[in-house]
């Protein structure tokens, strides 16, 4: 049998207390989510053996059991020693954003992925919903965030060893200096929307003026998705700069995200694919391409039109991300 050649990912370092985070990782969302629940236990365990070794879920996406049964069948045949050897992400859904639920959905996830801890925690969104409520949701679900009570629950998951580490997603610089103004423990990332295609810069500049890492999602533009685009796939600078390397758009753009010192997690099931964008630690794009990168028109594919409305907390888009649109 072909030996897979495993690729060793390179790590950065999070907060005091955090394992270090590989700057590469797997996702699982797939849409509907739910859908496709053996297609992801193969996928990881192709993932783990080709060298991934961070795994990003949540609990909306239903790819928590079949990740855990997949990590467990990686103990099993061996390109795994240990559990120790994975970075775990999962994430609180908002309808479990309320401080008296935040414990037992971290457990719920636990139980779910057969683990003991987890790695990292993080809010899913900045915002709630009615107690119990799942997705698809209506506008009347929508309840404001509980900033520093829900945050307080993270802390106290820590604490308990149950997450090593803590953290937020799709959170924009007002929201994160709104938590940042009550939080004992900081927020070790936050996970947003990142590629090419939607640079980031302000919200980079400022997480990385308080210790805050960046993991980037959707960093080829989740094409395929209800929020994602084809703007990165297709985009006319990455397709002249991978033309001119021999490398794909997908690479280009990976190492574009790699280059900005942030993680990223990035989904194919596709057994090749899942190799390629691995292949993205060899090579490094020079200053004049990285400068045409820069140029790219800016837009948002993640707009999360659905949290906006009159009665809710977030009246406009421009509320809910802070201006960055």
């Amino acid at each position: 049998m072909k030996m897979k050649k495993k690729v060793s990912i390179p790590e950065a370092p999070l907060g005091s207390t955090g394992k270090p985070i590989p700057l590469v990782g797997f996702g699982t969302a797939q849409f509907p989510f739910g859908a496709a629940t053996e297609v992801v236990k193969e996928s990881v365990v192709h993932a783990i053996e080709v060298g991934y070794r961070h795994f990003d879920t949540a609990a909306i996406y239903q790819s928590e059991q079949p990740l855990g049964e997949a990590i467990a069948e990686a103990l099993r045949l061996g390109p795994i020693k240990s559990r120790n050897e994975l970075f775990i992400t999962s994430k609180l859904w908002l309808g479990h954003a309320h401080r008296q639920l935040v414990l037992p959905a971290l457990q719920t996830s636990l139980k779910n992925l057969g683990l003991e801890y987890i790695d990292l925690y993080l809010i899913h969104f900045p915002g709630s919903l009615k107690p119990g409520t799942g997705f698809p949701f209506n506008k009347e679900d929508i309840v404001p965030l509980d900033y520093e009570a829900v945050w307080e629950a993270m802390e106290e998951c820590q604490n308990l060893g149950l997450t090593k580490s803590i953290g937020v997603s799709n959170f924009a610089c007002k929201k994160l200096e709104r938590l940042l103004a009550t939080a004992k423990i900081p927020p070790a990332v936050n996970q947003v929307e990142l590629n090419p295609v939607w640079q980031q810069k302000k919200l980079r500049d400022f997480c990385q003026e308080k210790g805050i890492h960046i993991t980037a999602y959707s960093p080829l533009g989740a094409k395929g998705t209800r929020w994602g685009t084809n703007r990165v796939m297709e985009c006319q600078v990455l397709k002249e700069i991978a033309n001119a390397r021999g490398k794909s758009v997908a690479q280009v753009s990976l190492r574009w995200v790699y280059q900005q010192g942030v993680s990223l997690v990035v989904k194919s099931f596709n057994k090749e694919r899942m190799k390629e964008n691995l292949d993205i630690f060899d090579w490094e794009l020079s200053a004049e391409e990285l400068q045409k990168i820069e140029q790219i028109p800016q837009y948002r594919g993640s707009r999360a039109e659905v949290h906006v409305s009159e009665d809710g907390p977030y009246k406009s888009l421009e509320d809910l991300w802070d201006g960055e649109i």
